[in-house]
């Protein structure tokens, strides 16, 4: 099966594999510099690098921001705008941790010297990724030992 590469422009690395040498354009494997065309979320945004003719949407690596239609996303959407929407930025990428689960390249943020992906988390704009929605499943082992030391 081919792979997509217009609505899937970045391979995980086992696709690099297969369909690297497919792939239209380069493929990001390490830290970059482009400008932020669009603050999409409070941890996506889009952004154009000179080593590529089209846009591409960047993850904020470690963190978790509110969706738009949840409480608190507006707000942490226009943190993020007013910190670096048009800004030129440096994207610090892992390469063991490049594409996440939508196709999404994943970065840490540098503008100004300053890690908007810590400072996110500092301002309450976003949570630690894996933070968010903790605790909406019961931890079965706590309950359990929980339960020993009442019962038993």
């Amino acid at each position: 099966m081919a792979h997509d590469f217009k609505a899937f422009p970045e391979l995980t690395n086992s696709q690099m594999q297969l369909y690297y040498f497919d792939s239209p354009h380069k493929q990001i494997t390490g830290d970059f510099t482009a400008q932020v065309v669009r603050v999409i979320d409070g941890d996506t945004i889009r952004v154009k690098a000179s080593f590529r003719d089209f846009d591409f949407p960047v993850r904020l690596a470690n963190i978790a921001a509110a969706e738009l239609n949840e409480s608190g996303g507006l707000k942490s959407k226009s943190w993020l705008e007013n910190k670096i929407d048009k800004a030129t930025v440096e994207i610090i990428v892992d390469p063991q941790n490049r594409v996440g689960k939508f196709g999404r390249l994943i970065g840490e943020i540098i503008a100004g010297g300053l890690n908007i992906n810590e400072a996110s988390m500092r301002e309450n704009s976003s949570e630690a990724f894996g933070a968010r929605g903790f605790n909406l499943f019961p931890d079965f082992n706590l309950e359990l030992e929980e339960f020993k030391l009442k019962w038993l």
